[in-house]
């Protein structure tokens, strides 16, 4: 870029740099159209930052990129696109100008600039009255660069956790699962321990047979053994009975113990 200082256009405001943008957009018509954005955009293209400087003819369209990239300030810094208002407006569509910064002095800016004094691409020194404001590329830079980051960035895949030899809780797979069979076995085991007790059929009993069963279960628990049956005798030989007078034949008969199935006939 500092080896352009000096240029000057040839009659007809041609210049190298307008038949340079022209033959890149297709169109004609830039060959001799005025030159201070485009020199900025051939100087980039050279250097190979022209997707951080930006490539544009019109000045308003190059400050409103720089905003739209995030990259517009109103410091001035080294490197940093320079955009002038000669009227003072302080608004980009207003634009009439474009240079670069090449060093900043107090209040005062160094500037390299194209299409200056009607000819020449020469160095300026300028206060900032006439400044709208600044496009700064190494911001754009930046933000480019993050953003690649970021469209780059991709979750870590989960790694595959191989199954442990020799556990039977394998099978089983997560806790949950784990919990839900032994609440489905619980259920089961359930179902059929009630099964059994109920046992088919229900008995109703009467209420001798419920007072007998009572007393039963009483006479077990205390550990009284159960009296063994009297034989029944029929006819025989009278037994004496010396306090009631004379002999009789007795007939002894025992309750059996056996019960009996309500549901059986007599």
């Amino acid at each position: 870029m500092r080896g352009e200082v000096g240029y000057r256009e040839k009659g007809g405001q041609l210049t190298k740099f307008g038949q340079w943008y022209a033959d890149r957009v297709k169109d004609p018509q830039y060959r001799d159209a005025p030159w201070c954005d485009m020199f900025i955009a051939w100087a980039a293209d050279k250097a190979g930052v022209g997707d951080y400087v930006g490539q544009f003819a019109w000045t308003p369209s190059h400050a409103s990129w720089f905003m739209k990239q995030r990259a517009w300030s109103q410091q001035p810094e080294p490197g940093a696109l320079v955009f002038f208002d000669w009227g003072g407006g302080k608004s980009y569509k207003g634009i009439d100008h474009v240079g670069i910064v090449e060093r900043v002095d107090g209040k005062k800016i160094h500037t390299i600039e194209a299409n200056v004094d009607h000819v020449w691409l020469k160095r300026k020194f300028r206060d900032t009255d006439k400044v709208v404001g600044y496009g700064l590329p190494r911001v754009v830079k930046a933000n480019a660069t993050l953003n690649e980051i970021r469209s780059t960035e991709q979750p870590l895949a989960r790694q595959p956790q191989p199954l442990s030899q020799g556990s039977p809780m394998d099978v089983l797979g997560s806790p949950l699962a784990l919990l839900t069979v032994m609440v489905l076995t619980t259920v089961a085991v359930s179902f059929r321990l009630a099964g059994r007790r109920r046992g088919g059929h229900t008995k109703i009993r009467t209420g001798a047979e419920t007072r007998a069963a009572a007393v039963e279960k009483t006479t077990r628990s205390a550990g009284y053994a159960e009296a063994p049956p009297e034989p029944v005798r029929v006819g025989g030989p009278p037994e004496p009975d010396s306090a009631s007078g004379p002999a009789r034949t007795l007939v002894v008969a025992h309750r059996s113990t056996t019960r009996r199935n309500p549901y059986e006939r007599p």
